[in-house]
């Protein structure tokens, strides 16, 4: 480890006596994963207290808006960003409509972030993430560890939909969230807003575990009160049949299909909440069916639903979910084009987004029998190159990859794909011109692979 990096003072200011007792229980248990990295909330007091003004505030706020107008925060939300933000100063004055001003997308964010960050953000408590998504733009995201605190806000405004209320506290642990992936972020840390719950970011894969039989007896150690992952990890914590008893499972990053719910719901006794979240924007919104599908969780975010002109389509037509507003103020969004498809719909006086089409799991076989998450395609292309690509198995196993071209190196990029599904894998690469549009990155017709 070089010798500038983080100490846990540095990545805990505020860690008392009993948070150092929780991490040295989530590190040193002898049923305890290899964790491979560090983390920390980075939070010093008076952050602190923010997110718990934050918390107060949005939980206390209707994340609705009329019908028929915008909502009254949306204009001075505007005069700051095309005041402050150096992407959108070239905009001029704020519009009449917010319709009149030009969208952006991922491919915008992935040119020169900077540019979206407002001038008054002091660069020197600026954290900053990766992420590739569905798209195949890879971003390098503006944050604070004020905002990654937040997130805590919307996760327990859809729980408080679901009649759940956290609880958990000192010496307990908050959250664990899952993985399942070869190579996975894992850590531990703690929540200060939660009096320093214990949180674990843990890879259920074999390969993270002296004996795979101890991530049945580390889950049940923990008792967390919450457990987050994605479908292809929570299909895994089905399989292996923990005997824990979580008040609440949260499924975030892909498409929770229905009969896994249900599942989920008949072994572990708990809602299990389907949030769509995307790393530019934190948590949007929440399935609720009651309301006939998603409902908006942030106050002071605005969804448009528009066109392939960047115009608004009337309620209740189908089209691409636009954000304005978020509670990032690294990153301010104006018209943001997600990518992502449905309709909007009021249920009462709340938005709803309605047969959202959101990143479905997909799994790919190897030559050798077994079954891998499409992250770990992601994670061997991420060295490459490539502006956006596209990876589907055919019924027989062969695998058709198609990339736009460019600078990419075709000949490493088939040796990184044969290392990871084996040498005797068939694997055609085609090179094309361009993708029109957002395309579906992973692809199978195996029917194992949902």
């Amino acid at each position: 480890m070089s010798s500038d990096a983080p100490i846990d003072a540095e990545r805990y200011p505020t860690l008392t006596e009993h948070g150092r007792q929780m991490m040295a229980f989530l590190r040193e248990h002898p049923n305890a994963p290899r964790f491979r990295n560090e983390s920390g909330n980075r939070l010093l007091s008076d952050d602190v207290k923010r997110v718990r003004e934050i918390e107060r505030e949005m939980l206390a706020l209707d994340a609705s808006w009329p019908r028929d107008r915008e909502p009254e925060w949306l204009n001075q939300f505007l005069i700051r960003a095309l005041e402050g933000v150096p992407h959108y100063r070239n905009y001029g004055s704020p519009p009449r409509r917010l319709a009149d001003l030009p969208t952006i997308s991922r491919a915008e964010l992935s040119r020169d972030i900077a540019q979206f960050v407002p001038d008054a953000v002091a660069a020197d408590r600026l954290i900053n993430f990766r992420t590739s998504g569905t798209t195949g733009h890879p971003l390098l995201l503006a944050s604070h560890p004020v905002v990654a605190a937040s997130y805590l806000t919307f996760h327990k405004r859809a729980l408080r939909r679901f009649g759940v209320e956290l609880r958990a506290k000192r010496g307990e642990v908050g959250v664990v969230l899952l993985g399942l992936q070869r190579k996975c972020f894992t850590y531990v840390s703690v929540t200060p807003t939660m009096d320093e719950a214990g949180l674990a970011k843990i890879n259920l894969h074999p390969d993270d575990w002296r004996d795979p039989a101890d991530r049945v007896r580390y889950l049940e150690a923990l008792a967390p009160e919450v457990i987050t992952g994605d479908p292809i990890s929570f299909a895994e914590l089905l399989r292996l049949e923990a005997n824990v008893r979580p008040r609440a499972l949260l499924s975030t990053s892909m498409a929770l299909l229905p009969g896994l719910r249900q599942q989920l719901e008949a072994q572990f006794g708990c809602p299990v909440l389907d949030l769509y979240s995307l790393n530019e924007a934190g948590p949007i919104a929440v399935a609720d069916p009651s309301a006939g599908g998603h409902v908006v969780l942030q106050p002071h975010m605005f969804i448009e639903i528009v066109d392939a002109y960047g115009q608004p389509v009337p309620e209740g037509e189908r089209g691409e979910i636009t954000l304005t507003g978020g509670f990032n103020f690294c990153l301010p969004l104006v018209r943001y084009r997600t990518g992502d498809f449905a309709s909007l719909k009021f249920f009462g006086p709340e938005p709803v987004l309605v047969q959202l089409e959101g990143r479905p799991p997909v799994r790919f076989r190897t030559t050798a029998g077994d079954w891998i998450n499409n992250i770990e395609i992601t994670h061997a292309l991420r060295g490459f190159a490539i502006p956006q690509c596209t990876v589907h198995q055919a019924k027989d196993g062969t695998l058709r990859m198609a990339l736009n071209r460019g600078p990419s190196d075709v000949p490493a990029i088939r040796q990184a794909l044969l290392l990871l599904f084996g040498a005797e894998q068939r694997l055609e690469i085609d090179e094309t011109a361009m993708f029109d549009g957002k395309v579906v990155q992973y692809t199978s017709e195996l029917i194992e692979s949902a």
